[in-house]
């Protein structure tokens, strides 16, 4: 099976949280599994130099934009590169400047859809997709501009990995970005006055999927569902989720070039080599305390203001906390504040690094993630990997993952970390005793310690799902995708049908 995926980040290329991790690692899963993944990717300015000896395979011009893609294979990955510089070769991030988005990403991501919805369409010579797998909303167009081009022609999944994300701009914008009007309605993209990229992948895809069975629950709710509870209810039946994977190449803390000890759950001990690394690196204090990391976006979202509460907590408990991240000004200051008030206790280090990130995750004795909301979430997967127990919200992908130390789990042998109620402070506090409480009673904390790091959330079971959903949807009859019965309401099934008849 011929697949494309079409994302705005993949790791090791270009990364700014989960989503990068996923789309790198996933097509790897699949390959095993005899299917071939082509990622379309914009050409950043830090990726330009993968392109040095090779020739386009073909250019043109996209909603009136002059592109060039190449196809090419850089670390082990089957890569098309949309080059279009004026769109992407800028300073910043993926999707703007420190806290402020470009002004034109509508046009840079419409235009990376477009051109998706081209090469399923047959426009690279010598290689045309099955199915069309999108990720999030930077790619979701794809499916509406393969729905009006070419109605069940190609298949489409689009995944959701965070609905807090939904690519909305102005109604005016629909022209430049090649929207025709027939889709510009509340049936598809139209979204309170504007239009949403991510709703009109949701009304459009062949199937839609989210990072963990509970969140696809979740969203179904208006407390998750971020505005689009109703648009989900519309296709309930078509929504699952397949929990995110771990790449064990990328993470294995026996062959992790970024940690200075290397170790599996038989050498667990030498994890303390670790962490003295990482107290020493960062300029802690060296006491019987435990290690608390957060590798985490800086954002309401992921709870990290509940954190500023909870420091004189872990300071009084002999306790060192580092924070590693990026994200709102606002908290970022309170952090640094923080560290500087307790400088041997508390670390706050923004921005972003791969090796600092690894090197948490090996030497911290808990990872906390006070997520209000979390999809899939992949930071409490590493942290089962390398032995650090996870603390988490009881929400999305986090509930799902991570067994909580209750009484009933210890004497069953399965708990792998801590749980609370998302936003209850006092739960989170509660959850830290019981955590501070676990690491003192050092037999039971290395109990915990091996369930947790014999957790297995690789990604061939997940991939193996993704692969049977993918061939589901392309073994179909294409009558049977067109009319999309069970996605949009009766009349906008009509209306689309009634156009394809009109062009055949």
């Amino acid at each position: 099976m011929h697949i494309l995926a079409v994302t705005a980040e993949m790791f090791p290329f270009i990364k700014t949280g989960g989503l990068a991790d996923t789309t790198g690692a996933l097509p790897d899963a699949l390959a095993k599994l005899g299917a071939e993944v082509r990622t379309l990717l914009p050409l950043y300015r830090k990726l330009r130099p993968l392109i040095r000896g090779h020739q386009p395979c073909f250019s043109g011009s996209v909603l009136g934009q002059d592109v060039k893609v190449y196809s090419l294979v850089a670390d082990q990955k089957n890569l098309v590169l949309l080059d279009a510089p004026h769109l992407f070769d800028r300073d910043g991030h993926p999707y703007g400047e420190k806290d402020h988005p470009f002004p034109d990403n509508d046009l840079r991501f419409a235009v990376l859809s477009k051109t998706a919805a081209d090469i399923a369409l047959g426009s690279m010579p010598g290689w045309r997709p099955d199915i069309v797998h999108v990720h999030d909303w930077h790619a979701a167009l794809t499916c509406v501009y393969l729905a009006d081009a070419a109605p069940g022609e190609v298949p489409t999944v689009l995944t959701i990995h965070n609905l807090s994300f939904q690519g909305q701009y102005p109604f005016s914008r629909a022209r430049v970005l090649g929207l025709p009007d027939e889709l510009c309605t509340v049936e598809c993209l139209e979204y309170y006055g504007d239009i949403s990229f991510l709703k009109g992948g949701l009304t459009t895809a062949s199937a839609v999927t989210t990072v963990s069975p509970t969140y696809a629950r979740e969203i179904l709710t208006p407390e998750a569902g971020m505005g689009m509870h109703g648009v989900f209810g519309t296709r309930s039946e078509s929504v699952r989720g397949i929990v995110n994977g771990v790449d064990q190449d990328v993470w294995n803390p026996a062959t992790d070039p970024f940690i200075l000890a290397n170790f599996m759950s038989a050498t667990v001990a030498r994890r303390s080599l670790n962490k003295y690394a990482l107290l020493q690196a960062l300029g802690l204090a060296h006491t019987q305390g435990p290690v608390f990391g957060v590798v985490s976006r800086l954002t309401w979202q992921k709870g990290v203001d509940l954190l500023l509460d909870v420091v004189p907590l872990i300071i009084a408990r002999k306790g060192r906390l580092i924070v590693h991240g990026e994200g709102d000004g606002q908290l970022e200051d309170g952090l640094r504040d923080l560290s500087k008030r307790y400088p041997e206790m508390v670390c706050a280090h923004i921005g972003y690094d791969e090796r600092l990130a690894h090197m948490i995750h090996a030497g911290s004795d808990f990872i906390i993630q006070p997520s209000r909301f979390e999809p899939c979430g992949l930071t409490q997967l590493y942290a089962l990997r390398y032995g650090a127990l996870p603390i988490v919200s009881r929400t999305g992908g986090l509930a799902e993952t991570i067994i909580d130390a209750n009484d009933a789990a210890i004497d069953a042998g399965v708990a792998t970390g801590f749980q609370f109620e998302p936003a209850n402070i006092d739960d989170l506090r509660a959850a830290l005793e019981r955590a501070i409480a676990a690491f003192n009673n050092r037999e039971l904390f290395k109990r915990l310690q091996a369930q947790a790091m014999r957790a297995n959330f690789s990604w061939e079971k997940s991939a193996a799902q993704y692969l049977a959903l993918f061939e589901g949807l392309v073994s179909k009859e294409p009558q049977e995708s067109l009319s999309f019965p069970d996605i949009l309401p009766d009349a906008f099934a009509r209306m689309r049908i009634e156009r394809r008849q009109a062009r055949q």
